[in-house]
């Protein structure tokens, strides 16, 4: 589970919060049938980025450009 290393309930909402955001951006361009591991790819960057974000608007946004980076 890629949230599972954060303890802090605050970062633990960010990063729920930060991926729905983002998945809903990046969702629309992948093909049917891979949307569960892209997903998952999506969480665990956003679980690394946490503690660098001021909030989950930030978050997502930083999420979706190391995204695109590694694709």
């Amino acid at each position: 589970m890629p949230f599972s290393s954060l303890t802090d309930p605050i970062y633990l909402a960010r990063a729920e919060a930060a991926l729905e955001r983002a998945w809903a951006k990046l969702k629309p361009s992948f093909p049917e049938g891979s949307n569960e591991q892209e997903r998952n790819n999506l969480a665990y960057i956003v679980a690394s980025l946490v503690p660098l974000a001021l909030d989950e608007e930030d978050l997502a946004q930083r999420a979706i450009d190391r995204f695109r980076e590694k694709a």
